[in-house]
């Protein structure tokens, strides 16, 4: 290697030596503001929520609503989606919601015209809708295997696509994808669905590269990693250390995220703390781990999926339809 060589090589190091203070100092102050105080505002955003008639994307939805903005919900859950427009128009927000098969990639294309004709560009969009099956590799059929791909990941392509240039134009937009603590840590009965998991948190890695390398900095990007949530999705899988995580704080903490423009939000935040040994443990010792003292496995031997969830009733007597996938 020559000399200019070198010196770009020393050039780039202190380049980064000093990025890395300057952003590091940066995280230490923000941790210390409090969030309210650095939040921005989402008042007039076009945000939409596939995915958004149940669960937690119907409690994002009605507090992105709260917080001002246009509220498009796409799902194939018609009576959720009516009563999810209903809910947040009565509260005075601004919401429409449309009956879309994101599994087929013309639907999706055809209703992001839709979309845009009727409502406006998508500024705020958010991957959230998701499908599990829950059976070992032997046992899941073929058609279900195609489904949860179609569902997990291959729709976040034809979505953003669908989405991604308008904010590119005006340099300004915000994605959010919804994974998988799964998408870090594959477990039993989950060969398609961690599959999916991981390939979503790749596609996003991925994405807010390629947006940062061609200077888009408007568009900021969130990546989404929680633990089983209690929407019926995994019924019946009763974790031994980590309890479920209830709807209600995980779309807060979405929602916090997004305001604050956060990168990664992995819940509960503890999680974090453990990622590291898959990489640190020998093999055999993670999998001990993973056996003996957190019991994975044996959680998801107990899964029964939200078909063998029963209906239920709030105080008003209105059922309460499990949270679907699309």
């Amino acid at each position: 290697m020559d000399l200019s060589g070198w010196a770009t090589i020393i050039y780039d190091l202190l380049l980064f030596t000093g990025m890395a203070l300057i952003y590091i100092s940066e995280a230490i102050i923000l941790t210390l503001i409090p969030r309210r105080y650095r939040a921005k505002s989402i008042k007039g955003e076009v945000a939409l929520i596939t995915g958004g008639a149940g669960g937690i994307g119907r409690l994002i939805a009605i507090k992105l609503a709260k917080l001002g903005a246009r509220i498009i919900i796409w799902d194939i859950n018609r009576d959720g989606l009516e009563n999810t427009v209903q809910e947040i128009r009565r509260n005075g927000g601004k919401c429409w919601g449309y009956y879309c098969d994101i599994t087929s990639r013309e639907e999706v294309y055809r209703l992001a015209k839709t979309v845009q004709i009727e409502v406006g560009s998508v500024t705020l969009l958010i991957n959230n809708a998701g499908y599990v099956y829950g059976k070992t590799l032997w046992e899941l059929p073929d058609v279900e295997i195609e489904r949860t791909y179609k569902v997990n990941i291959l729709s976040h392509y034809w979505i953003t696509k669908a989405f991604v240039r308008d904010m590119m134009k005006n340099n300004h937009g915000h994605i959010v994808t919804v994974a998988s603590v799964a998408g870090l840590l594959g477990t039993y009965n989950c060969t398609d669905y961690s599959a999916t998991k991981f390939a979503a948190i790749g596609y996003h890695e991925s994405l807010f590269t390629e947006l940062k390398a061609h200077g888009y900095d408007g568009i900021h990007a969130t990546l989404v990693c929680p633990y089983f949530i209690n929407t019926g999705m995994f019924y019946g899988v009763r974790p031994r250390l980590i309890s479920m995580l209830e709807p209600e704080y995980v779309a807060e903490e979405v929602v916090s995220g997004i305001l604050v423009n956060q990168v990664i939000i992995v819940l509960p935040g503890s999680v974090r703390y453990l990622l590291p040994l898959k990489s640190l443990l020998p093999a055999k010792l993670c999998w001990a781990l993973m056996y003996h003292i957190i019991r994975g496995p044996q959680s998801m031997m107990m899964f029964k999926g939200r078909e063998e969830m029963p209906i239920l009733k709030n105080n008003n007597n209105v059922t309460l339809i499990p949270q679907k996938a699309m």
